[in-house]
């Protein structure tokens, strides 16, 4: 199973890309974020395998 962290700070992609990755028998959305300071406790707590992460973000961009 490989372990999937979404970040981005727009809800529509986080819904788009949920949705469409949790197509896939072998993925596991394990949890999102909106900006990378959260993202940066889910990582620590959830251990993803992969994180997709938006490279223009408030607050910091990737």
């Amino acid at each position: 199973m490989i372990k999937v962290l979404i970040v981005d700070d727009s809800a529509v992609v986080r819904k788009i890309l949920t949705e469409e990755l949790s197509r896939y028998d072998d993925i596991d959305i394990v949890g999102t974020a909106v900006d990378p300071y959260a993202a940066r406790d889910k990582i620590v707590k959830l251990r993803p395998d992969v994180i997709t992460l938006d490279l223009e973000m408030p607050r910091m961009d990737g």
